[in-house]
């Protein structure tokens, strides 16, 4: 049984790109039954063209550790999605169900039996424009990252 209550392994605090600078949000990774829950809480996703801020977002743990720019573009160091056993997506230890945006807040809490909050301390999270269409490779297609967090432990003593 996962206690939530609990300190977290490892966790995330997720901010929005210069186009969402009011996305905000953290990611909690706590481990269970040989691997980790995920829980997410995310506030100031975009509410869309008709203001009704219904919608899907991407969501995966990429494989950079860091929510900075390069020559790329805004958050490119946080890189292609965690991919240990280079999978196809959506099979990558990285690919997690998409975020439901409502109204602007999201709320997910997700099993995964494919990492160890461990193996993603150093690596980001990432928050995409557009839903993930689960098929398109290497990465679903999901848009422009529009917010990124990198996973710290919660105990400086894990690396």
């Amino acid at each position: 049984m996962i206690d939530i209550k609990k300190k977290p392994t490892a966790y995330a605090v997720v901010k929005g790109n210069k186009n969402y600078p009011d996305i905000e949000g953290k990611v909690d990774f706590y481990e269970a039954y040989g691997g980790t829950v995920v829980v997410a809480f995310v506030r100031g996703l975009p509410k869309g063209a008709e203001g009704g801020g219904l919608g899907f977002h991407g969501f995966h743990i990429h494989a950079g550790g860091a929510c900075t720019k390069d020559g790329q573009g805004e958050f490119s160091s946080a890189g292609g999605h965690y991919n240990p056993k280079n999978t196809a997506h959506p099979a990558h230890a990285g690919d997690l169900p998409p975020l439901l945006n409502n109204s602007g807040a999201a709320w997910m809490a997700v099993y995964t039996g494919r990492f160890y909050p461990e193996d993603v301390i150093g690596r980001t999270v990432i928050i995409h424009g557009g839903a993930d269409d689960f098929h398109t490779q290497p990465s679903g297609d999901a848009g422009e990252m529009i917010a990124c967090g990198e996973i710290i432990a919660q105990d400086p003593e894990i690396r």
